[in-house]
């Protein structure tokens, strides 16, 4: 591998290597701790560490309090479970796990923050390292592992180049104005053309990956703004708009099943290949102006190609022999889709510029 490979590969992949420095970090530091406290059983700390550190603030915390809280429920029910039944003998110890993972299992399928509930009640009761101990000191021990491994995993998050969930997902929304934009392009030259039309499926699937990758940023921001962590602007708004954007291209995509009559085409053509170009820079333009911080462009352009489309399909209407009625409902359900495209890319358009004003305002203190 050339130099110039090993820089381009550094430069993609920035936010995957800092990902895995903090994740080496932590698990370095916590084996330092181990070791300076002498814990016997010390590894959980470690392990903790391991699973704690996400790629963003608002992950870890997540993370951490999800481990503690299923730490927590699951070593003290697993050590009076314990307690409560004498498990001496094979079979008795098989009652004990059975009583102790049946409701724990039960409440992590009801709320994840439990998964590892049932895993810290088996690790509990077995005598995993030699002779078993007393099963409260052995709870107790649980907790204060998972507490050093969870303290140590928050420190480095926060210090060693720490990433804020509102960069994740203004990437992740930025990405799917993109390809919003790429589906655009793909349905009107269906529509137009008949091309494209094979690689709208594939588009759609990316789509959806992109939109949960957003909501997954959104739900990391919103808790980083809720513990104080962050002070960005409310991370809903532009999920729920980049919703109602991909809405109203799924009602153009319906519009655009088929290509438009070659008479219909004759008088249109022009004009949606004009919209289209329009609201591709409005989604371009979005995209870019989300990566870079910046307020996004506007859409008089994309709005007055809407203006002129609606008025000429008004125009063909009035006489029905230049258009069928199957093709002017079609229309008329294009139009009212673009129409509220429109709406819903100057509401997008308003949450991206809210988010470079929030970056902007410490520039001017």
């Amino acid at each position: 591998m050339k130099p110039g490979d090993v820089i381009a590969f550094i430069r993609a992949h920035v936010a995957e290597l800092r990902h895995a420095l903090r994740v080496v970090i932590a698990v370095v530091a916590a084996f330092a701790v181990v070791k300076l406290f002498g814990l016997p059983q010390g590894w959980w700390a470690v392990i903790t560490a391991l699973l704690v550190v996400q790629t963003s603030v608002g992950g870890s915390l997540k993370a951490a309090l999800d481990r503690l809280w299923g730490t927590m429920a699951g070593a003290f029910y697993g050590a009076l479970v314990a307690l409560a039944i004498p498990h001496a003998s094979d079979i008795g110890l098989g009652i004990a796990i059975a009583v102790a993972i049946l409701p724990l299992a039960f409440l992590a399928a009801v709320n994840a923050i439990f998964r590892v509930a049932p895993v810290t009640a088996l690790i509990v009761m077995l005598p995993i390292y030699g002779p078993a101990s007393d099963p409260l000191i052995s709870a107790a021990d649980r907790v204060f592992e998972i507490i050093i491994g969870n303290i140590v995993a928050l420190a480095v998050t926060f210090v060693i180049l720490p990433t804020r969930a509102h960069g994740q997902l203004r990437e992740a929304a930025a990405r799917v104005a993109s390809l919003n934009a790429d589906l655009m392009e793909r349905l009107i030259d269906g529509l137009t053309r008949d091309q494209g039309r094979q690689s709208v499926p594939p588009l759609h699937a990316k789509i959806r990956a992109a939109l949960k990758q957003t909501e997954t940023a959104a739900e990391e921001a919103a808790r980083e703004r809720k513990m104080r962590v962050s002070d960005d602007p409310d991370p809903e708004p532009v999920v729920r708009t980049l919703y109602r954007v991909r809405h109203d291209l799924v009602m153009v995509g319906r519009a655009a099943a088929k290509p438009l009559p070659e008479p219909v085409l004759a008088e249109l053509g022009s004009l949606l290949t004009t919209l289209h170009q329009d609201a591709s820079a409005v989604l371009r333009g979005i995209s870019a102006a989300l990566l870079a911080h910046l307020p996004a462009p506007g859409i008089e352009a994309y709005q007055a190609s809407v203006r002129s489309l609606a008025q000429a399909i008004e125009t063909m209407a009035e006489n029905r022999q230049r258009l069928p009625q199957q093709e002017a409902a079609r229309l008329f359900t294009l139009r009212f889709a673009l129409e509220q495209l429109g709406d819903d890319m100057r509401d997008l358009a308003a949450r991206t510029s809210e988010l470079a004003k929030k970056k902007a305002a410490p520039a001017t203190s």
